[in-house]
């Protein structure tokens, strides 16, 4: 694809559509896209199948569902996750659940247009910060056998959409015990919170 031709696919393949938790930050995006392509905002996708979704998490904790959902409304569109701040954690977690790129507030308009374009173009669009946080971050192996077989249980459960209550339940144990469980199984796993262990799980397994 040439330099002029990256720059028409915007317009040529669109819409996109933006479903974002912040009003302010969900008109802003339109503004800077609407020159460049048909744009649909709101929770529910446009009646066009959407070639971009750009995804404005309202933090780590609704991500994998949060992808999970576009994908049954969406599933032929790329999706580009949206936050209000350089989260590198969250960019990692989002691109290791299939997300084809980061972009946040903090960026420039065009470097927003460029990220999409580039997107399209069928490349992983993620911040530059991001390179020396996978280093940091990612140069160990993840050891699951650290794990006990209760915490593995219970991480399984939550991969499942299970909330802490519905997993005590299951397992017949005290909320409280399996908070304790989970944070043994964050600190094992190197994680902050549970999107983060899930994924670390399922791409294990």
């Amino acid at each position: 694809m040439t330099v002029q031709q990256a720059e028409d696919s915007l317009g040529s393949l669109g819409p996109i559509w933006i479903d974002c938790p912040y009003p302010v930050a969900t008109v802003g995006l339109a503004r800077i896209l609407e020159a460049e392509a048909r744009v649909h905002t709101g929770r529910t996708p446009c009646k066009e199948d959407p070639s971009v979704v750009i995804f404005g998490v309202g933090g780590p904790e609704g991500l994998l569902e949060g992808l999970k959902r576009i994908r049954k409304q969406s599933p032929n569109a790329l999706i580009i996750v949206f936050d209000l701040h350089l989260d590198l954690p969250l960019a990692r977690t989002a691109l290791r659940a299939g997300a084809r790129g980061f972009v946040h507030a903090g960026m420039q308009p065009e470097q927003i247009v460029r990220a999409v374009k580039v997107a399209l173009e069928g490349e992983i669009v993620a911040p530059r910060q991001l390179l020396e946080y996978l280093v940091s971050h990612d140069d160990d192996v993840v050891d699951f056998d650290t794990l006990s077989g209760r915490q593995r249980e219970i991480l399984d459960l939550l991969g499942e959409g299970l909330t802490n209550g519905q997993i005590a339940r299951r397992l017949y144990l005290t909320e409280s015990t399996i908070k304790q469980h989970l944070s043994a199984a964050y600190k094992a796993l190197g994680v902050s919170n549970r999107t983060e262990a899930v994924t670390l799980v399922r791409n294990g397994d």
